[in-house]
């Protein structure tokens, strides 16, 4: 390839801009101003919030991008006051706020918002967010004051929990460090919570508006919304947390158990482009490839053949992902499904089964819609499949999984999948989920007990949209909540975001986790899509994800072994002992350089990194991950933004 890309598709996969935060300060409070908000709200460098946001969402749940005007800052030291105009809408509606920030010194904060409709706006949700992180906070203390003046002692949830933890919220108290505590008072309307980590994301959630009440609602025209949030300070954090470029110290230690294997989401609809791509996608080595099969799209014998046949000779085992579509008629659907899988010669060990109805969010306190009887359902299927590792679970995320649990005894794993996008689609939202997934991997073990789990197709992007009538349309590949097609599956960022999903997943004991798919929106090979796909229409070739679903796939058989991260935040890893030698990837998902030192490698130890200097080479060879890598010596690595690297000693 002759062209260089740009660091935008190296890193992101697209050259969208994107405003950096303004960094605000006022004595030992700090807070990062973006797109209106406030993220990363810390005093004397340790996060006491993890943001506070004004948003405006649409009858989908989607979220609308403000525009900006009459924006001021000013900052003196002890002080900093933000001011700004906003309108958010579409060509069918309009809503404009102004908002005020001040911050001062002794660590207090307050953001008011004021807004009006400009015409009749439907929304889901209109109003201030608080978002508190969940890494010290998950299972600490907690005082709530509700909205009758009644004060309550209570625990953040330490296992997520499927419903709200605490509802007709005025203020929330927390310790955010041993001496220091946090008051969030929040006035304007009635708050409640909401365990974020359901979704993959790294908070608990208070919103504005209980659920209870219907949705979407309809802002009359000139309706007029004033709410603010204040946070006080009382005492002193024991300690200050340092930054700058401190080395990130990696540590390996002893066997844990076995890597699970890695498999691949797969639709008919992208056969004919994966088959055309055969030999490059087999050097992947998945070890499954789940095939999706929905009547409600006309799938037929015909349709899960393709795919049978595609997994075959991909060297996979073809798993089965079946949507029940009938609530009536399910036996005979189950019985029938049953006969066109005898007519392939059953060649899927693993059955994983949903009624349609399951697809759909169901929001706590509604009543659930008609749906074929769980325990029965997966008796016929047990009849009608024979011996095969019957799945039940969600083939959305883990939240429905959380609020619908399955009957267990009826069958033999649970499933699930996750999004990176259901919230916030920016470059360190998405990574933050990441922060989820320990915690969601101890739920889903105290959730099905001593059944083997899955985790099903899961990306950045997501597949499907239970919470609206689509996923966001996204042809300009932007940045964006709620996107099927994510211009970062292109860029590094997806690849080192896929290294720490598996890892997270196989150190929270999964017996398989699938990322993805092998083309398309969630692939690791270009092929030609109704979007543009920058550098790579021109040039062709294969993603950085392909590079690291490689190298996570020959782990495979290996056994796992334990690591540590002095920042686990920004740079994730996972180790194995193979028949190669000792393996190790390592992630940096950060948007800055990060300096590492690991320890428990021995001299003749070499690294093979994936980074934008390294990106044209890597798209153009598909076997870049063979090439050898340099002599690591003393340990000492440096990663560029977003950069991963292959370690092994032989």
């Amino acid at each position: 390839m002759s062209a260089k890309p740009s660091r935008g598709i190296c890193l992101f996969g697209t050259d969208e801009s994107v405003e950096p935060p303004k960094l605000l300060t006022a004595g030992p409070l700090s807070a990062e101003f973006e797109a209106g908000n406030l993220r990363y709200i810390r005093f004397h460098g340790i996060e006491m919030i993890r943001a506070l946001s004004y948003i405006v969402r649409d009858k989908n749940w989607g979220t609308y991008n403000p525009r900006l005007s009459n924006l001021l800052l000013e900052e003196n030291g002890d002080k900093f006051t933000v001011s700004y105009d906003a309108e958010v809408g579409d060509p069918e509606q309009s809503f404009r706020y102004s908002a005020r920030i001040v911050g001062k010194s002794d660590g207090s904060l307050r953001f008011e918002g004021k807004g009006a409709s400009l015409t009749d706006f439907v929304t889901n949700r209109t109003g201030f967010v608080v978002l508190h992180p969940i890494e010290g906070v998950a299972g600490s203390p907690a005082t709530i004051e509700h909205v009758d003046g009644r004060v309550v002692d209570t625990h953040f949830p330490s296992l997520i929990d499927p419903v709200q933890p605490m509802i007709d919220l005025r203020a929330i108290t927390h310790e955010f460090s041993p001496g220091a505590r946090v008051r969030c008072l929040m006035e304007g309307d009635t708050f409640e919570m909401e365990d974020q980590r359901n979704w993959s994301d790294a908070s608990y959630k208070t919103y504005v508006r209980p659920l209870a009440l219907p949705w979407p609602y309809v802002l009359a025209k000139g309706a007029v919304i004033e709410q603010a949030v204040s946070l006080s300070v009382a005492g002193r954090p024991s300690t200050s947390l340092n930054s700058g470029n401190d080395v990130v110290k990696l540590t390996i230690g002893s066997e844990l158990g076995n890597i699970p294997p890695l498999g691949v989401g797969l639709d008919v609809d992208d056969c004919d482009d994966a088959r055309a791509n055969l030999s490059i996608l087999k050097q992947q080595k998945p070890h499954h490839i789940i095939c999706h099969y929905d009547p409600r799209r006309g799938h037929s014998l015909q349709s899960l053949k393709k795919q049978v046949e595609l997994s075959h000779d991909l060297g996979a085992e073809p798993w089965l992902e079946a949507i029940i579509a009938q609530v009536d008629g399910w036996e005979k659907e189950i019985i029938a499904l049953g006969k066109t899988v005898d007519l392939l010669g059953r060649p899927f060990p693993v059955v994983m089964l949903s009624p349609a109805s399951d697809l759909k969010c169901t929001l706590p306190g509604s009543v659930w819609p008609p749906c074929p009887p769980a325990d029965e359902l997966f008796k016929n299927a047990r009849t009608a499949f024979g011996d095969v590792k019957l799945t039940g679970g969600m083939f959305s995320y883990f939240t429905e999984l959380n609020r619908k649990r399955p009957p267990i005894d009826v069958m033999d794993r649970v499933s699930f999948t996750t999004s990176a996008m259901v919230h916030a689609g920016d470059d360190r939202s998405v990574t933050e989920t990441l922060e989820s997934l320990p915690h969601i991997a101890r739920s889903v073990r105290a959730m099905v007990e001593n059944k083997p789990w899955y985790v099903g197709p899961s990306a950045i992007g997501m597949r499907d949209n239970p919470y609206g009538a689509k996923v966001a349309d996204n042809p300009n590949d932007i940045r964006q909540a709620m996107n099927r097609n994510d211009p970062r599956q292109r860029g590094l960022l997806g690849a080192a975001f896929d290294i720490g999903y598996f890892s997270h997943f196989a150190y929270g004991g999964a017996a398989a986790v699938a990322l993805g798919g092998l083309v398309g929106p969630f692939g690791s090979v270009h092929v030609k899509t109704p979007w543009k796909q920058p550098f790579f229409d021109e040039h062709k070739g294969v993603y950085p994800v392909y590079h690291a679903r490689r190298a996570l796939s020959q782990l495979a058989g290996g056994k796992l072994l334990s690591v540590s991260s002095s920042l686990p935040r920004d740079v994730q890893l996972i180790a194995a002992k193979t028949d190669r030698g000792t393996e190790l990837l390592v992630a940096n998902l950060t948007g800055e350089i990060v300096f590492l030192q690991v320890s428990g490698l021995s001299t003749h130890a070499r690294i093979l990194i994936f980074d934008e200097t390294s990106f044209p080479v890597a798209a153009e060879d598909a076997e870049f991950l063979n090439r050898e890598g340099t002599l690591i010596g003393d340990g000492r690595i440096q990663l560029s933004a977003y950069a991963f690297a292959h370690i092994l000693t032989r």
